[in-house]
């Protein structure tokens, strides 16, 4: 049996029934720091390694590749330097799972060893071809001059569950760029799609100058690979195109769909990684398959103000589609906010925010993301609070669970939109998070903020606040959501990426009076769902005082409106099995 706790900023009354119970910052492109990269480490630090998020045992991970569910396993292969830290000596790390949860650590699949990929083995992609037979396709260095070229690499035993070697065809390279492609920034090879005419198509990142462009390839048998003349797309002052995603969304339910689906009643959305923001964007649009480019839709800004997968720590995101419970799948990576020093004494660096199920809203203007379902089997002890009022300064400590390793849904209710802030029109050039920096959690508002402190200290010298803020815009209410860790340790202050993530909500206020928010935890990550997924922030956080049974997790208001905490749910989470060694690995 747990408890709620009422602490106050300002102590006031408040009517709550409850209910306890137990039911079991980032560099563009790669820095290299060569002097680092072979430093083994000799004392695994674990103060901040998460339970039940995605990581190996030690050392270095990036980009997931070639996620894939094959004949009852799910696979992920990621970048990953099996000596050190931080980046470089990478590998194709592999690791395999009944339900993406558990994972077993597999020997790497693919690392340098063949003269079209000796300087390096980059990112890339699976395609499961008609005949059942998986098929990567990865970004090979060949040079000491970073030229890319696009190579494949094939199971060596179908019969084996778990894949878990693979072989790389002396046919590779399979394309080579040609003298208008920039060589050095020409990667990332896409899944692959059949299209009605019976040529697969895989799309590069690339640029030209400073122009993002998706380039597209056309294989009658997926050997040899013609570049199509024109872009697929591209945006001008972009920067470099990494990751690129590129898929089919129906226009209703949450359904996937396989990237060479021809039916009806879809739409498309382009994803890619911009090198120079270190932030993903996408746009959905149409795709014309008679002059094979795609078209975003008028409603999806196409640039570094367009809409983003997750407006947080979170980048060169992988999807796939899983033919066993019809579901798109996202896995994106969320790279450290401390120093490289940081990592190098704590002898890990890196690790994958959960796997999301992804579709299209039911407006067709944006994608809605949500953890997969599995995820649920790690809830262990549950606390639920409903019918709780905050008024102005109030806040609410939720008690019975394990808050540095936790599951929370909240959702929050207000009577009058009415004492919504004006939104500044000066603001409009800003950014989310310049705004959030503006109006932080501890600035009184309106409606709002209101939402939860997470990873808090019991006097709150340190916590990562995700929440809400109203603001009036003309003859429309703008939602911001914010996950601020300005305020998350009280170690490097002036060393640590500690910023202030935020995106904009789009819901109809008017209508429901009420958003939603759920966030996991777990301890030095804070990835959070606004609105039942249309807004996704992954904040990385080292607390110093807030860590294992000295975290704490409050919700709050600092408006003058009051909020109703409608219902609030919070589990602690268990802690799955996570890259246990599978024979002998390099690991």
């Amino acid at each position: 049996m747990g408890s709620l706790k009422k602490s106050s900023l300002w102590a006031l009354p408040l009517l709550c029934f409850f209910i306890v119970f137990s039911n079991n910052g980032v560099n563009a492109s790669h820095k290299i720091f060569p002097e680092l990269q072979s430093i083994s480490p000799v004392d695994v630090k674990n103060v901040h390694r998460t339970g039940y998020h995605f990581q190996p045992p030690k050392n270095w991970i990036n980009d997931p590749n070639a996620p894939m569910y094959y004949n009852g396993e799910y696979h992920l292969f990621y970048q990953y330097n099996p000596y050190g830290s931080v980046w470089g000596n990478i590998v194709w790390a592999h690791s395999v799972s009944t339900d993406m949860i558990n994972w077993i650590a597999l020997e790497p699949a693919i690392y340098p060893s063949k003269v079209f990929d000796k300087y390096g083995t980059w990112s890339g992609s699976a395609t499961i071809l008609p005949s059942n037979k998986p098929i990567i396709l990865y970004t090979g260095i060949i040079d000491a001059n970073q030229t890319q070229v696009q190579n494949y690499a094939i199971p060596a035993d179908l019969s084996d569950p778990f894949l878990s070697k693979w072989i790389k065809p002396d046919n590779n390279p399979l394309i080579v760029g040609d003298m208008s492609i920039n060589k050095t920034q020409f990667r990332d090879p896409t899944t692959a799609w059949l299209g009605r005419d019976g040529y697969w198509r895989t799309l590069m990142g690339t640029r030209w100058v400073n122009k993002g462009i998706a380039l597209l390839y056309k294989s009658k048998d997926f050997m040899k690979w013609i570049k199509v003349q024109h872009p697929f797309h591209s945006v001008d002052d972009t920067g470099n195109w990494e990751c690129p995603d590129f898929f089919p969304v129906l226009l209703h339910g949450t359904n996937g769909l396989d990237p060479s689906y021809k039916g009806k009643n879809v739409k498309y959305a382009l994803k890619v990684s911009l090198d120079v923001t270190r932030f993903e964007y996408y746009t959905v649009g149409t795709y014309d398959t008679k002059k094979d480019r795609y078209i975003p839709d008028n409603t999806s800004i196409d640039g570094w103000k367009g809409l983003r997968l997750d407006y947080g720590n979170f980048y060169a995101s992988k999807s796939f589609y899983d033919p066993s419970k019809k579901r798109r799948i996202t896995w994106g990576w969320a790279n450290e906010s401390d120093t490289v020093d940081d990592d190098v004494k704590k002898g890990w660096a890196g690790i994958m925010a959960s796997p999301r199920k992804l579709w299209l809203d039911p407006s067709g203007k944006q994608l809605v993301q949500w953890p997969v379902e599995e995820l649920e089997t790690l809830r262990e002890k549950k606390v639920h609070l409903s019918n709780c009022k905050l008024n102005k300064g109030d806040k609410i400590e939720v008690k019975g669970i394990t808050p540095a390793q936790a599951d929370v849904e909240v959702t929050f209710s207000f009577k009058s939109l009415d004492k919504a802030e004006p939104f500044d029109p000066s603001w409009t050039d800003f950014y989310p998070q310049d705004v959030c920096a503006i109006k932080g959690s501890t600035v009184q508002g309106g409606l709002g903020p209101f939402g939860l402190l997470t990873l808090a200290s019991e006097k709150l010298e340190e916590y990562t606040p995700v929440f809400f803020r109203v603001f009036k815009a003309q003859d429309k209410y703008k939602v911001l959501m914010c996950s601020d860790a300005s305020r998350s340790t009280l170690e490097n202050a002036t060393t640590m990426y500690k910023p202030s993530f935020a995106g904009y909500v789009d819901v109809d206020l008017e209508k429901t009076k009420r958003l939603s928010l759920r966030s996991l935890i777990d301890h030095s990550v804070v990835e959070s769902f606004g609105a039942g997924g249309k807004t996704c922030i992954t904040s990385r956080v080292y607390p110093t005082l807030a860590i294992y049974d000295n975290a704490h997790l409050f919700a709050f208001n600092n408006g003058t409106e009051a909020i109703k905490i409608k219902t609030l749910k919070a589990w602690s989470m268990g802690k799955p099995k996570m890259n246990g060694l599978f024979g002998h690995s390099s690991y």
